[in-house]
């Protein structure tokens, strides 16, 4: 497997705010039990490019432009 200096995960500002409408519905009164279990709907592609070039692994162009954020 190739490594190319990326990272494919949930998007911390979208867990954030899922967590503070469970924070409400917690104050409101409901029981933590109760609430359902959400997935996470948005991903993020990050692409570190220093990190790919030190591990001599240039990630594709397509890669790149398809990528939520490059860090140079």
């Amino acid at each position: 497997m190739r490594r190319i200096g990326a990272s494919y995960g949930t998007d911390p500002s979208a867990i954030f705010r899922q967590l503070g409408f469970y924070a409400a519905k917690i104050f409101d009164g409901a029981k933590p039990a109760d609430l359902p279990v959400e997935q996470a709907v948005k991903f993020q592609l990050v692409v570190n490019l220093k990190t790919a070039r030190t591990i001599a692994a240039e990630p594709s162009t397509a890669i790149q432009l398809r990528a939520d954020e490059v860090i140079e």
